[in-house]
């Protein structure tokens, strides 16, 4: 008893350093895990107050572009590592499926973009109408607010042709840098016409078989060089996107007017970007997985982040795969294949805000939508969304072709155009969210056929051992006489146990 009463007092000490070295350790690990997460959101909040800072200090066209240098830094390193990224981790993706998981994956992907974007097109044409954000708003034209106008000489039946353009590039150097010449971003990079290519070429690769490993292991190393690129970019966020919002901030014009004059539009696009990626698309990735879609949300705040402040999914497809992959654990071969894809063709909130829109600018014109022009909308925005840039007011064209679709006037278009960079923000949030949901039901339903394919084969090895058992006659009993199932099957039963008892 004495000799435990000695000892206690030193157990306990210990235990409470034991305790308080445990607390500190699960500190350093969390803050480790999470130093870019909290450096980037900081990054976000720091760069609002230094812009209103600046903006009161009425600086010069020069001083302005000096203070948004970082930012525009920023830009360019995630843009220079788009085209890599996408290519080499397409065909990598593409060549190390299976043509049939391929084929099968391909299919419900594109079944799921389709069907997010669809409903995302119903969400934002019911809140249109439920809200009404242009009725009573006649009187508000371009020259109250002092608005430039926008040009759209183009037809509907030229954008789609467009989109069959982009999809065939004739020219893959300059599918680098440019679209189709009838489009209305020649400047822009051709991801679609990339996409396609650099799948149909990983299929081919791995047809090839052995003489196609060479190439298929170039590919693989260096989209493996390209995400240690991406993580090194990774940490300039912070600080580029500290410049980057500051520097919006600074450029904005009379922010009170214009939330005045479009407050409802802006309030019907944002409530219905928070319906589909706040309830529908949790919705759809628990009915899946049956797992917490929030806990898998949590692990992409920095490309949440990114996507906010950029307003370019394709610019946020670096930080979204790296995130996916290292915190969320999916599958680098689902990761690789469907997020530059779905950077691409998987557009919901630009679908929500420009049915929206579209609706907003009949009701501005006192026009009343039939039937089949609201239809129209919708299967309008569902397909042009797929060929729509991802890039800074990439949709306002999409916007043109749904207006020349249902016969309404573009000349309202540059109303859409002074608050894009308010909507284009959580819009961009909700395509990169679908994005990475998607790719997790991918990968839930990639990780359910493998245990199938595993359990088919451990039941296949047990059967085999099985048979070859009952066909062992070393290992039987020399009680029993074996006899072929023809010669059984000649016996009657009666003939049969009188055989089996004189034997015992």
């Amino acid at each position: 008893v004495v000799h435990k009463k000695m000892f206690c007092p030193t157990i306990s000490i210990k235990m409470e350093k034991k305790n308080g070295h445990t607390m500190t350790d699960s500190l350093m690990r969390f803050l480790n895990r999470n130093m870019l997460v909290i450096m980037t959101v900081s990054g976000v909040l720091v760069g609002v107050g230094l812009g209103m800072m600046v903006r009161n200090m009425n600086l010069t066209r020069a001083q302005m572009t000096y203070f948004a240098f970082p930012g525009e830094m920023l830009l360019r390193m995630l843009k220079m590592i788009i085209l890599p990224l996408v290519v080499c981790s397409l065909i990598s993706g593409a060549a190390s499926l299976d043509t049939r998981s391929l084929g099968k994956l391909g299919g419900i992907a594109v079944s799921y973009f389709l069907v997010t974007t669809l409903i995302a097109s119903g969400i934002g044409v019911s809140l249109a109408f439920i809200i009404k954000p242009g009725v009573g708003a006649g009187a508000l034209n371009t020259n109250n607010l002092g608005l430039e106008s926008v040009n759209t000489n183009k037809e509907t039946t030229d954008s789609f042709l467009d989109l069959a353009r982009n999809l065939f590039p004739a020219n893959l150097v300059a599918a680098a840098f440019r679209s189709v010449p009838v489009g209305t971003e020649p400047d822009g990079m051709n991801i679609l016409g990339l996409v396609l290519f650099a799948m149909v070429f990983g299929v081919a690769l791995r047809k090839l078989g052995e003489e196609g490993e060479e190439l298929i292991r170039f590919f693989n190393a260096f989209n493996e060089a390209t995400m240690v690129l991406v993580s090194w970019i990774m940490w300039y966020v912070p600080f580029g996107i500290m410049f980057l919002v500051g520097s919006k901030i600074v450029e904005m014009e009379d922010v009170v007017l214009l939330v005045t004059s479009l407050g409802k539009y802006i309030f019907a696009s944002v409530l219905g970007h928070i319906i589909h990626g706040g309830v529908i698309l949790p919705l759809i990735y628990f009915g899946f997985t049956r797992k917490n879609p929030f806990s898998f949300l949590s692990g992409l705040i920095t490309p949440f982040t990114t996507a906010f402040a950029t307003c370019s999914s394709s610019a946020t497809l670096p930080s979204m795969m790296k995130c996916v992959e290292e915190n969320n654990g999916v599958d680098k071969r689902i990761s690789r294949f469907i997020l530059p894809i779905g950077a691409t063709v998987n557009m919901d909130g630009a679908a929500i805000f420009q049915c929206v829109a579209a609706v907003f600018i009949a009701q501005l014109n006192n026009i009343e939508l039939n039937a089949g022009q609201i239809f129209t909308i919708l299967v309008t925005a569902t397909a042009s969304s797929v060929g729509a840039a991802g890039i800074p007011a990439g949709g306002i064209i999409t916007i043109a072709i749904i207006l020349e679709a249902i016969g309404l006037p573009t000349n309202d278009l540059s109303l859409m155009l002074a608050v894009d960079w308010i909507v284009d923000r959580t819009t961009t949030v909700v395509n990169v969210e679908g994005d990475a949901l998607g790719a997790g039901i991918l990968h839930h339903i990639n990780q359910q056929e493998m245990k199938k394919q595993h359990l088919g084969e451990e039941l296949a090895e047990v059967l085999v051992e099985a048979v070859a058992n009952t066909q062992a006659d070393e290992e039987t009993s020399p009680l029993v006489t074996h006899q072929t199932l023809g010669s059984a099957g000649d016996q009657s039963p009666r003939e049969s146990a009188e055989a089996i008892e004189s034997v015992l």
